[in-house]
């Protein structure tokens, strides 16, 4: 709730000051006038975050999914909203949630409604389809399904992730394992026997010559090398926070063997989860639309989906507009194009979503048996190289004695 500092005129004349707390500068200005008769100053107070990596805070997805079936729960049973949100607050662990439902309860009591309330307070950390459902679920009267579904969704959201990103996890070890043991064994051990070879002035192979003039190389200039990585990778976040930058590397990821397979998978999973979500709530197409376009983590496919927004806006079917976005799964857009002509499109998302989360398991489980051997042997052949272009002088040497 914000605070106001004010400064009034009693009907004496007297001028007095003071701090309110409002919905707003009108419900502050109404309060104030039932004690005085002038405002003179009114203006909101600025509260600092107590906590200032409060910003950098990530939404725990899984905690999440769990309020809103805790929500689902208790509203069914009858309970009023305010007592509601007490008890959920009551019964959550995680720090950022019991503080913004904190701040729920204190808004509601002063007649602020649900939806608003987690817009106001959690905006930059709760996703944009949980509050645009909320609200649906406000205008229909009907929170306890609303609730629900985003408790399905959400559970539904985390596994599928948790899923994509183990897959990567083993094959990003191996190679962090293998850049660093190569590392290490051109920037230490090759200088070793290189100067060994030296001093005995003997004729090297030329295998032997190439892997020490890249050690050399390592080891003179391994702090130039590791900032220009630095400032590379400072570089690639700086232009990736830019609007261009940030669609380019997205469609990228798309080109990426497997990999921009399984992005895809992900994201279309994300928009059938989205907006079967946002029509069983009861949201308008065109809403239902800008939302799911904003739930989607890939950049480029986000534009692609609000690309089609004007089209439908405009009276054309939403299977027509999707036919002209050509990076979105072409079984996507047929079947959205069924369930719209069939009038099943509620169903046809929820079951396109069901395969988009299969789909994913299968392509990780895939690339992790694909990525695996792929790395292991890229690292066995560069040491491999490594160690014979540093025995082959030691046999050379051996057959001559």
């Amino acid at each position: 709730m914000p605070t106001y500092r004010y400064e009034a005129v009693e009907s004496n004349g007297k001028r007095v000051e003071g701090v309110i707390e409002a919905v707003d500068t009108s419900q502050a200005v109404s309060q104030i006038r039932q004690s005085y008769d002038v405002v003179l100053l009114l203006e909101e107070i600025k509260v600092s975050k107590t906590d200032p990596f409060e910003k950098y805070q990530k939404l725990n997805l899984k905690v999440f999914a769990l309020m809103c079936k805790q929500f689902s729960i208790i509203l069914k049973a009858g309970l009023p909203l305010a007592q509601t949100v007490d008890l959920v607050s009551a019964q959550i662990s995680d720090k950022m949630l019991k503080k913004l439902l904190g701040q729920v309860s204190d808004d509601i009591a002063n007649g602020w409604s649900l939806s608003y309330s987690f817009s106001k307070r959690g905006n930059g950390h709760l996703p944009v389809t949980f509050i645009e459902t909320i609200r649906a679920g406000e205008e229909s009267g009907d929170l306890v399904h609303s609730f629900e579904r985003m408790s399905v969704y959400y559970d539904r959201m985390t596994k599928t992730r948790a899923k994509a990103i183990s897959a990567l996890i083993y094959p990003t070890f191996l190679t962090v394992v293998a850049v660093m043991v190569i590392t290490v064994i051109m920037t230490y051990a090759v200088p070793i026997f290189s100067n060994t070879f030296l001093s005995m002035n003997i004729e090297l192979p030329l295998a032997t010559k190439i892997v020490i003039s890249v050690s050399n190389f390592f080891s003179r200039y391994i702090w130039v090398i590791l900032g220009f990585i630095g400032f590379a990778l400072l570089g690639l976040k700086i232009y990736s926070n830019t609007e261009k930058g940030r669609l380019r590397m997205a469609k990228q990821w798309l080109a990426v063997p497997i990999l921009g397979e399984i992005v895809s998978m992900i994201s279309a999973s994300q928009f059938s989860h989205t907006m079967s979500a946002m029509l069983s709530a009861g949201m308008p197409i065109l809403k239902a639309l800008d939302t799911a376009s904003r739930s989607i983590e890939n950049a480029y496919l986000s534009e692609q989906i609000k690309s089609v927004i004007p089209g439908v806006e405009g009276g054309r079917s939403l299977g027509e507009c999707m036919m002209s976005c050509e990076d979105l799964p072409p079984l996507l857009v047929q079947m959205t194009a069924m369930g719209e002509a069939t009038g099943s499109l509620e169903s046809t998302l929820e079951i396109q979503a069901e395969y988009y989360d299969n789909e994913v398991d299968t392509l990780s489980a895939r690339a992790l048996s694909v990525l695996e051997p792929v790395i292991i042997c890229v690292m066995a052949v560069f040491v491999v190289v490594i160690l014979l272009s540093i025995y082959m002088p030691m046999f050379t040497m051996y057959g001559n004695i």
